[in-house]
């Protein structure tokens, strides 16, 4: 009898068990009842080489949901699906992720309060100085027009002509420039750390019995006037590039053989000279510094000069492992050409991963141990119809941002807070106070806002996701504190409802989310982008009170499912049970 009843006792058991759900959690589906028992738990991978010591400073995030809110209705149905799995966990998430570079005709900036309020609000976390190629004839403790006396007065340029020299001086205080002073102001101000890039062109153009040792000497003492405040070093900027100040020399006035023209392998030559220096001088203070050389990010064209086409060979045979990281730059679209919506937003996903296939490849193919990449500039060319000031530049920023995350990029800084109106050709994510139609200055242009919700909705830990059209693109992330965070981005022309299903996750009563669309104006490249409804009433922009408005929640009890309009984003958060 005891053998029988134990029998129908276990077949009950199997009865009872065969009639519950699969071990994992939807998150959406429809109102139909989810599982509530094993959730798969995340594991960290292993850090990536290609990030390394970025992610030394990490933080967990932790969500704290909004004590107001504006209800909205959950969609009946979604034609796209996007999957997301928190259990795999692709990185921790670098906080230098969406860094930024200041340059130094953005003048002294730190008396400007609406623009701190920015830079304190967005927090790149890394500000780069002084710029880009100015920082090849730079001279960070000089006085104005008090250059070093091995300076020259002319500079060759790449046609073999010689125009004056037009150094740059640290201690300017005059107000169209930035100090080094201020520019360390600034970064107190906002919370911010630096990126500094030393003057590698006067190892090139000095006309001193050892130029090479002169600037490494003077890129030394910046080591230690700056006493560990500073982490990431650059020695020099695009120097493979025919623009930059020592591409070309006037070997006459050299006095330690230098060619004429620059070469990968004379460059890493002089990269161990600045190394030797600079490392030196944070030994005598006690400081750690993390040095990082020029790297050619993409495969040789016919049309690039000899020094450009063999860089990255010269570099690494002559450099080694010398370098704690390699600095890439990429423009993403073509060079300067009218290019549509459609075209933009296409190259964050492919160039993203061919250059970083690229450098990969060629670091292990000469033998070299793999170091983090940091794409110290990136934004797009694209000009005629006022591109890079608008909307689209804004979702093509997030998606710069997301696809360096899952190719596992250590940091990435977007050229630049300001720049230049020039008919809507501005790279300046803020109006520097020459953008018409009475345009407030420091006014931050689209992708500002678009960058700010992206961040406020990421969470600590990039996770797999995918999604069943090619023109939502999904970057899904985890909260330590256990939501979950997902951006969608609309890249095509009509617009889309998606449902997100989260597997490995015990949601919550409730989603939050804010939804980031263009204006009406010019076209698909709207100046204006509106935050769940609120713009600007000036001519671009988005809405002053950003900071206040009020996200969107709807429940979750019949699925999370979004509609996003065209070349749009919805950024959002899942609770937890």
């Amino acid at each position: 009898m005891k053998q029988i009843i134990s029998a129908l006792i276990m077949v009950a058991l199997a009865g009872f068990f065969s009639c519950k759900k699969s071990t994992t959690s939807t998150g959406g589906g429809g109102g139909t009842t989810e599982d509530t028992t094993t959730v798969k738990p995340q594991v960290d991978p292993t850090t990536a080489n290609t990030i390394g010591f970025f992610l030394d400073d990490w933080q967990a995030k932790s969500f704290t949901a909004p004590s107001s809110f504006q209800p909205s209705s959950v969609p009946a149905a979604a034609g796209v699906t996007v999957t997301i799995d928190r259990s795999v966990v692709i990185t921790k998430i670098p906080r230098s992720l969406a860094s930024d570079n200041s340059n130094l005709w953005m003048g002294q900036i730190v008396t400007e309060s609406s623009l701190m309020d920015h830079i304190t609000t967005l927090h790149p976390h890394i500000i780069r100085f002084p710029g880009g190629s100015i920082s090849d004839v730079f001279f960070w403790n000089a006085l104005k027009d008090q250059k070093p006396a091995d300076a020259p007065d002319q500079l060759v340029q790449d046609n073999g002509t010689s125009t004056a020299a037009g150094y740059w001086y640290g201690k300017n205080a005059e107000n169209w420039t930035f100090s080094v002073e201020n520019y360390y102001n600034m970064l107190q101000q906002t919370g911010n750390t630096g990126m500094i890039v030393v003057n590698y062109g006067y190892a090139r153009y000095g006309t001193g019995p050892n130029p090479a040792a002169a600037a490494a000497h003077l890129a030394a003492d910046w080591v230690r006037f700056d006493n560990g405040r500073t982490k990431y070093w650059e020695i020099g900027n695009e120097n493979y590039g025919n623009w930059e100040a020592g591409y070309r020399i006037n070997t006459a006035n050299n006095k330690d053989g230098q060619p004429e023209f620059l070469t990968g392998q004379l460059y890493g030559q002089h990269f161990k000279i600045f190394a030797d220096s600079m490392r030196k001088a944070a030994n005598e203070i006690g400081k750690t510094i993390y040095l990082g050389a020029v790297t050619s990010e993409s495969a040789p064209q016919t049309w690039w000069s000899n020094t450009a086409k063999g860089w990255n060979s010269g570099l690494f045979t002559a450099a080694g492992n010398a370098p704690d990281f390699h600095i890439v730059h990429n423009y993403y679209t073509p060079f300067q050409t009218n290019a549509d919506a459609d075209v933009i937003l296409n190259t964050p996903i492919t160039e993203t991963a061919t250059m970083t296939d690229y450098v990969k490849a060629q670091i292990t193919g000469a033998g070299l141990t793999q170091k983090p990449i940091a794409m110290t500039e990136w934004n797009i060319t694209s000009q005629g119809q006022m591109q890079q000031v608008s909307n689209i530049n804004g979702l093509h920023a997030v998606m710069v941002i997301g696809e360096s995350l899952k190719n596992k990029l250590g940091m990435t800084a977007r050229w630049d807070m300001a720049n230049g109106w020039s008919n809507g050709n501005d790279h300046g994510l803020f109006n520097q106070g020459d953008e018409p139609d009475g345009v407030p200055k420091w006014n931050p242009r689209p992708a500002y806002y678009h960058m700010y919700f992206f961040k406020k909705y990421l969470g600590d830990r990039l996770v797999s996701s995918s999604s069943s059209n090619a023109n939502v693109i999904s970057y899904a992330s985890s909260f330590t504190s256990g939501e979950t965070g997902v951006a969608l981005v609309n890249k095509g022309s009509t617009a889309a409802t998606v449902e997100v299903n989260i597997k490995n996750f015990k949601k919550g009563s409730k989603f939050y989310f804010y939804t980031l669309t263009g204006g009406t104006d010019n076209g698909s490249f709207s100046r204006k982008v509106l935050v769940n409804g609120a713009t600007t009433t000036y001519a671009s922009g988005g809405p002053a009170n950003y900071k206040d408005i009020l996200p969107y929640s709807a429940s979750t009890t019949s699925g999370i499912r979004v509609s996003i309009p065209a070349r749009s984003a919805v950024y959002l958060v899942v609770t937890k049970q």
